[in-house]
Parts: structure tokens; C-alpha cells; sequence
């Protein structure tokens, strides 16, 4: 075999290794893309029945009349206004039962067999408040714990009880106290005390 032949198999060789490192590293940065759009609110939607809210943001489809959907936000009252049928309180709903109110009001002397979808684009924000160094409100982002919210706001200060907290859920006026530790999830719209630790 000549010298020419030989270097033709040794580039040939590189180049087959150079590319299958690039496929490898291509599916392994992959789901690196899902923190990002997460962030950016496009995260699935939260463990349970998930109940909206005020300040979840929506888009609704209704298929076969792209005039009557569209992205709607819940207002502070807790309703939505869609075209044609006006107001529809979401706030305390289900998706599902949203979806199946619209339908109802659709019925209603407008259409004969709407079909309706709608789906959560970003969810309210979450509260966290007390012995923290940037207390305010901050974007839920879909799994996050109650150690991630301590995180996103600053930390907590040298007087913090890092042991426990105390949640709001679901707008309710009673704080639960529970576990300050990865297997405490947040909520979309939870109001996190951190108090003072007692020496």
C-alpha cells in the first residue's frame, strides 16, 4: 500500500471519529434546552390539579375559529374575556374546566359544536417574604423547591430560621409549616415566610 493510500485511511478514520463525537455531544447537550424554556415560561404544568389563578397566562384555542382564541391573562378579579363571549372567571378552575365553561358559552347561540383547548404559557408568580435578603415576588419556573426560592432571593440572613417554613397555598389565609429542604416543592402564587430563628 502507498503512502498516499495510507493517509487517505488515516484522515478517513479521523474523520469518522470527529463526527460521531459531534452526534454524541449533540444528544447529550439536548436536554440542557429545557431548563431554558422553563425559564422562559414554557414550562408543563405542576404536579396535581392544577387550580388557576390570578396572573396565569393562557392561550386558548378554538379550532376552526382562530378569530375567537388567543394568549389571556387572569385578571385580579379572576376572569378572562374572550371575544364574542365576554367574561368567564377562570380563578379556582381546573384547565379542563375552564376549557369546558367556554364550550358552554359557546353553545350558547354561537356555535354548534365548539371544540375548545387551552393550556397554561406562564404561570403566576410565587411570594417569598421575611428573614431573606431580596424578599418580592419572583417567576415560579415548574419544579422548584423551597431551597431554589431561598436561592433566587438572595439567601437567607444571618438571623434565619433555615430550618423550617412557612407556606400560604392557593391564596388560603393559613400558613402550613414544613421542611425548609429539596422535598419542599413551590407553588404558582404560594406565599413563603422565612421567620426569625429563636437562639
Amino acid at each position: 500500500m502507498t503512502l498516499q493510500r495510507h493517509r487517505f485511511w488515516y484522515w478517513l478514520s479521523a474523520a469518522i471519529v470527529l463526527f460521531t463525537v459531534a452526534i454524541v455531544a449533540g444528544a447529550q447537550a439536548a436536554p440542557a434546552a429545557a431548563p431554558a424554556q422553563q425559564q422562559a415560561g414554557q414550562s408543563a404544568a405542576p404536579s396535581g390539579d392544577y387550580r388557576l389563578g390570578t396572573g396565569d397566562k393562557l392561550r386558548v384555542i378554538v379550532f376552526g375559529e382562530p378569530d375567537l382564541g388567543g394568549e389571556y391573562v387572569v385578571d385580579s378579579g379572576g376572569f378572562i374575556r374572550l371575544p364574542l363571549i365576554g367574561q368567564i372567571h377562570a380563578a379556582g378552575d381546573s384547565v379542563h374546566q375552564f376549557e369546558n365553561e367556554v364550550i358552554s358559552k359557546l353553545k350558547d347561540g354561537y356555535l354548534k359544536d365548539p371544540r375548545v383547548s387551552a393550556e397554561v404559557l406562564n404561570y403566576r408568580p410565587f411570594y417569598i417574604i421575611g428573614e431573606i435578603n431580596k424578599p418580592g415576588e419572583y417567576a415560579y419556573v415548574n419544579g422548584m423547591s423551597v431551597l431554589n426560592a431561598v436561592a433566587l432571593a438572595g439567601g437567607y440572613t444571618f438571623r434565619a430560621d433555615q430550618r423550617r417554613v412557612y407556606i400560604r397555598r392557593d391564596g388560603t389565609g393559613q400558613e402550613q409549616t414544613l421542611t425548609a429542604d429539596q422535598t419542599t416543592k413551590v407553588n404558582p402564587g404560594d406565599i413563603i415566610r422565612i421567620a426569625e430563628r429563636f437562639f
